[in-house]
């Protein structure tokens, strides 16, 4: 009998487990779906018009990637060293800051550029270097931050560094990855906006880390940032190609040496090119300098003097959220243009920054600061675009994604150099809204004439067409 009801057991137990396998399948289908409908989702956008075939789509997710990591280190930072003091003692931290990080990091961004350049073979394995460097400083920077150690800036100062590589290895890939009737401008947006869309997608989720703990975003930052690293290495092959390419130098290089017989030649660089570039790079150079003043000026302005009826925290998750979208508008927009007038562009929207400031200076208030960042924000989009849109129509390909690179760590130090002035300056909105405008004229002044007189001679050759 015992034998008989083995089986009979057996039988019953499978078809108690058969009956249970049916709704325990479809329970995981349905918590499934929306995770994995969500990445067909992303890999069909960033796929989209050839992007998969070309390798451009993967790139795209790297930079989301990379830019959802960066974000998580910045929540992280800044809760350390600007919100967890009174103002006064915030400034002289966030001042310490760049001094220890962003001015060592002003002398060495020139030298990324060349060295990387020396190193065109191993792009992806430079990229998910620089991932894997930013994840083992994630680890530094969150140990520091429980014991209060000065070791937090030097390994700041190395998430930077490591952060201008991967840039311009970017810079450098990009044009290895175009799909067929795709400008180099619109490739560009197109890789930005990932960025843009997926700091959007980390901030909310960096917050509710940092609720947890202030180390839990440095956490979430080496994941992501290990994640990017194994990205990285499912780039095509094609982009650790530097067949064609040259180093692009500020000045002629007259004692180049090229040929079977080694003759002297020109190497072509960014002032060999023409007026449009080096004025578009001085116009670009004022709005990121107009960017890094208004990240420090006002934070430490709405700390001290709110959004009316808001704290601190909600008037800078305001400001940021304007900058965010209007940035992201200026992306978009700047690809669906196509950049038929690039000089046009960037003396159009120079002047609008300007009389946003004039207008913001005038009338101080709350909307008006959203809207001057707002504005900001889009601007400096449309005239980044706009600036690699003359690279590529003016820089001979040979040194072309050098210099992009090159012009990238000029408008960096831009940046620096407004966010110290951020720093010093009195907490007086109107004022600081003058000195803002008064720069902006500086810039605008000195370059609107070379680029008008570009367009106006049609420029040089014509870029790709999108």
């Amino acid at each position: 009998m015992a034998t008989a009801r083995t089986p009979q057991g057996a039988t019953g137990i499978r078809s108690g487990s058969g009956r249970w396998t049916g709704p325990v399948r479809a329970v995981g289908r349905a918590l499934h779906l929306p995770f994995t409908g969500t990445a067909r989702g992303i890999r069909k956008a960033t796929h989209a018009h050839g992007a998969g075939e070309s390798g451009l789509g993967k790139l795209i997710e790297l930079h989301a990637v990379n830019g959802a990591g960066d974000l998580m280190i910045t929540i992280a930072l800044a809760s350390t060293v600007f919100f967890s003091v009174p103002t006064d003692e915030a400034r002289g931290r966030v001042a310490l800051y760049l001094a220890i990080t962003m001015a060592p990091f002003t002398v060495l961004a020139p030298v990324i550029g060349p060295l990387l350049d020396r190193l065109p073979h191993g792009r992806r394995a430079a990229m998910a270097a620089s991932m894997l460097a930013r994840a083992l400083l994630a680890l530094i920077i969150a140990s520091a931050v429980t014991t209060g150690s000065l070791q937090l800036y030097p390994a700041a100062l190395g998430v930077l560094v490591a952060s201008k590589a991967y840039g311009v290895v970017r810079s450098a890939v990009v044009p290895r990855l175009l799909p067929p009737r795709f400008s180099l401008v619109k490739a560009n947006s197109r890789v930005t906006l990932g960025g843009l869309l997926a700091t959007g997608v980390a901030a909310p989720i960096g917050a509710g880390l940092h609720a947890i703990g202030p180390r839990w975003p440095l956490y979430g930052a080496f994941v992501i940032y290990l994640w990017g690293m194994f990205l990285s290495f499912t780039l095509a092959p094609k982009v650790d190609s530097a067949k064609g390419e040259d180093v692009a130098l500020l000045a002629a290089d007259e004692g180049h040496l090229h040929g079977p017989h080694r003759q002297p030649v020109k190497r072509p660089g960014l002032r060999t090119v023409g007026i449009a570039v080096t004025h578009a790079l001085g116009a670009n150079a004022a709005l990121r300098w107009l960017s890094g003043f208004l990240t420090f000026f006002l934070a430490f302005l709405l700390r001290e003097h709110p959004l009316t009826g808001s704290s601190a925290a909600v008037s800078l998750g305001i400001v940021a959220v304007a900058a965010g979208a209007g940035n992201a508008l200026g992306t978009a927009v700047g690809a669906w243009l196509r950049q038929r007038a690039p000089e046009i562009i960037i003396v159009t929207v120079v002047a609008v920054v300007l009389g946003a400031a004039i207008v913001a200076a005038v009338f101080f208030g709350a909307f008006l600061v959203a809207c001057l960042t707002a504005t900001t924000g889009f601007c400096l989009a449309l005239a980044k675009l706009s600036l690699d849109a003359l690279i590529q129509r003016d820089v001979p390909e040979l040194v072309r994604t050098s210099a992009f690179a090159r012009s990238e760590t000029m408008l960096q130090m831009a940046w620096v150099l407004g966010g110290a002035v951020g720093i010093v300056m009195p907490l007086n909105g109107p004022a600081g809204f003058w000195l803002a405008a008064a720069v902006i004229a500086t810039g605008w002044l000195t370059t609107v004439r070379g680029l008008l007189g570009s367009a106006r001679h049609g420029g040089g050759a014509k870029p790709r067409v999108a």
